[in-house]
């Protein structure tokens, strides 16, 4: 099994980082795997059918699930991930959403992964818990440049770095942080790692997106690098002192 090896590139004219997301909009990106399909009414399908059904009643309460179903040569593995400042309702809304969405776009691979604002849900033929995923990726990006990219660029990796390290000793692998740019405006970022993953190697794969910010997002006012293991959020705004 593979997915679809290439990274893409998603352009948002507006971009939000406060991510309240909208029950019902879709989904900011899919993959499905390529070659390995299964047939309809399978024991694959089967299997899959009982993975999905245990993730979105698994992921509420923490805000990550991770399981497998079946046994060779149909066992099929999944997780589901929600964003770390999500309410449980608004978890499980998503990973349900995304659990029916994942499959209408892939309904015979016997592997896709699929992002929304709140959540990802993956599943695979092959075991994959525990490794960094960096053949599915994608960027996105706000349009707007900021008047000085050095110094913006120079702070901003400063700041997902920080947060790297605080999330890595966090039991959801999640951080969030801001820091004051002037007088005016406040760069606001995020970090998390699919819970899978052990506290050094969530700190890799962070570490290893944060080096492909000039790639992504060089003097972008938001941006956005997404794996199926990690990702960061950035974005500055405006605020108005007390």
């Amino acid at each position: 099994m593979s997915f679809s090896n290439f990274a893409s590139s998603l352009c948002l004219i507006t971009f939000s980082l406060l991510l309240q997301a909208v029950f019902g909009a879709g989904p900011n990106f899919h993959f499905c795997s390529t070659p390995d399909n299964f047939t309809a009414n399978s024991p694959y399908e089967s299997n899959l059918n009982k993975l999905t059904s245990y993730l979105y009643y698994q992921s509420p309460t923490t805000g990550f699930g991770k399981g497998s179903r079946g046994h060779y040569p149909d066992q099929t593995y999944g997780l589901a991930l929600c964003r770390g400042d999500v309410s449980p309702s608004d978890c499980k809304t998503c990973v349900v959403e995304a659990s029916s969405e994942i499959r209408k776009r892939c309904p015979y691979n016997k592997a896709a992964i699929i992002w929304y604002d709140n959540c990802l849900l993956k599943y695979s033929n092959n075991e994959f818990f525990g490794q960094i995923d960096n053949i599915n990726k994608f960027y996105m990006w706000n349009v707007h440049v900021v008047s000085e990219p050095v110094p913006f660029n120079e702070k901003t990796k400063e700041l997902l770095s920080q947060l790297a390290n605080e999330a890595r000793a966090t039991p959801k692998l999640f951080a969030t942080g801001e820091l004051e740019l002037g007088n005016s405006t406040k760069l606001y970022s995020l970090v998390q790692c699919t819970q899978d993953l052990s506290s050094d190697v969530c700190k890799k794969c962070l570490d290893g997106i944060i080096g492909e910010l000039p790639s992504c997002c060089d003097g972008k006012q938001g941006g956005r690098v997404v794996s199926g293991s990690c990702n960061f959020i950035y974005e500055i705004y405006p605020f108005v002192n007390a």
